[in-house]
């Protein structure tokens, strides 16, 4: 169920004469190159999430697209956003368009949840950690947003502002977050 990489199919023994012919007999649709979904199943807006999931191994979703799946903004992003490792393999895809974030160490490891995303596991920031990274990166998506999110965060988590200036901590952006946090105490 849900989606499934061409080499997943290969390993539950599925062939890849088989899964053409699958193909043509409308068993299964074609997504993108490599990726496939049963025909007529439910395609949830987390979709995309999903996809750059299986397509970036290493990435994390994060920023306008970890905000969105964790409800703290009114921003509808039409990339995904990923973090990945500064030193790794830059993806070039088509679908679905993706804008990447570079961190590394502490930035990249902590705060990092798995979901269940349409039978995929995603890797997605925690809201506290996304709110830090708005900080962090407020001159690509605006010191606007990250002001909002971090009102929407308090606003669903009144008792974990504490979440928020520890992940702050890691970005090294305590300095710029703290007038923010103090005018929410």
């Amino acid at each position: 169920m849900g989606i499934a990489r061409s080499r997943d199919l290969e390993r539950a023994g599925i062939t890849r004469t088989q899964l053409r012919r699958l193909r043509e007999r409308g068993v299964v649709e074609r997504v993108e190159r490599g990726l496939y979904v049963l025909p007529g199943g439910p395609q949830t807006e987390l979709r995309d999430l999903a996809e750059a999931a299986l397509r970036v191994p290493g990435g994390v979703v994060s920023l306008l697209s970890a905000l969105r799946f964790h409800g703290l903004t009114t921003q509808n992003p039409f990339e995904v956003w990923l973090a990945i490792d500064r030193k790794a393999w830059r993806p070039r895809l088509d679908h679905p368009p993706i804008h990447l974030v570079y961190l590394s160490g502490a930035s990249l490891q902590e705060g990092v949840e798995e979901h269940l995303v349409e039978g995929v596991r995603v890797r997605v920031f925690s809201a506290a950690k996304t709110v830090a990274d708005c900080f962090k990166f407020r001159n690509k998506i605006g010191i606007d947003v990250a002001v909002e999110a971090l009102r929407d965060f308090h606003a669903q988590h009144p008792k974990r502002l504490e979440e928020v200036w520890r992940f702050a901590r890691v970005d090294r952006v305590s300095r710029v977050i703290m007038p923010y946090l103090e005018s929410l105490a």
